[in-house]
């Protein structure tokens, strides 16, 4: 996990570089697949999580399609304060890491499928279908005792 520390002028320290960074260098840790914790440096409370917001924020007013819906937003807000709201952040996550492990999948499948060939598919196909084809697939591969 990367720690930062935030200043009361707004600057981000990076301490495992010993070096101010910003919000875009942390956006670039994550993407490499790093977890942050962002502390403030006077109180030490835990700011990760409006860092965070700032991220995704900048992000979609940089012009990237949101990933949470208005609607999701709204539904998320209204979850905040009722007794299931731990239950919706705890399926929320568990979903977001049934999707990431099912992404790798899914992307394998989708290159197999721009590899498949449907001719040689439709010809295999055929094959099967075909009684001629069929035995004479069959009588390949074994001694013949005439």
């Amino acid at each position: 996990m990367r720690l930062y520390k935030k200043y009361p002028n707004r600057r981000l320290y990076d301490t495992e570089n010993s070096c101010y960074v910003t919000i875009d260098n942390i956006r670039e840790s994550i993407l490499k697949g790093e977890s942050i914790s962002v502390t403030e440096n006077s109180t030490g409370n835990d700011v990760t999580r409006s860092v965070l917001l700032q991220i995704l924020t900048e992000q979609e007013e940089a012009g990237h399609e949101p990933v949470l819906t208005n609607r999701a937003i709204e539904q998320i807000i209204r979850f905040y304060g009722d007794r299931f709201g731990h239950y919706v952040s705890s399926y929320i996550e568990h979903s977001m890491l049934m999707f990431l492990k099912h992404q790798d999948q899914y992307r394998e499948q989708m290159k197999q499928m721009a590899t498949f060939n449907p001719v040689n598919a439709m010809k295999q196909m055929m094959d099967l279908w075909n009684p001629a084809a069929s035995d004479k697939n069959h009588t390949n591969g074994r001694d013949n005792d005439g």
